[in-house]
């Protein structure tokens, strides 16, 4: 049930925005550039709208919403249950799973950060 509204809420969001995206091109566009701002996407001198910006709500961006959105209904964690064997991507870019990294009955500390 969670898979199939998470299919209608992305392809109703990417119908309108494809639709948006036709209407008015150039406030989409200074939309879809204002979210790369956020992200800091724009701010990498060889990424250019012309490159990145047509692609926000076609088919294969719908495709890739969807397997993203799908994936993290497994990612869920609750307090008291097994944690989720979640994939992660290690410094050398080799795909594993968290779990992977547990050795015998040791707890797994994770430890986030930002190299900026």
């Amino acid at each position: 049930l969670q898979k199939i509204l998470i299919l209608l809420h992305v392809t109703a969001c990417v119908v309108v925005g494809k639709t948006l995206m036709i209407l008015f091109p150039n406030a989409m566009k200074r939309y879809i550039l204002k979210q790369g701002e956020k992200s800091r996407m724009n701010e990498n001198p060889k990424f250019s709208y012309e490159n990145w910006g047509p692609t926000f709500f076609s088919f294969k961006y719908l495709l890739f919403v969807l397997k993203v959105k799908w994936k993290r209904l497994e990612d869920e964690a609750y307090e008291g249950h097994p944690a989720p064997n979640t994939p992660v991507v290690t410094v050398n870019g080799e795909v594993r799973h968290l779990l992977d990294f547990m050795q015998d009955n040791q707890p797994l500390i994770l430890n986030f950060g930002s190299c900026t």
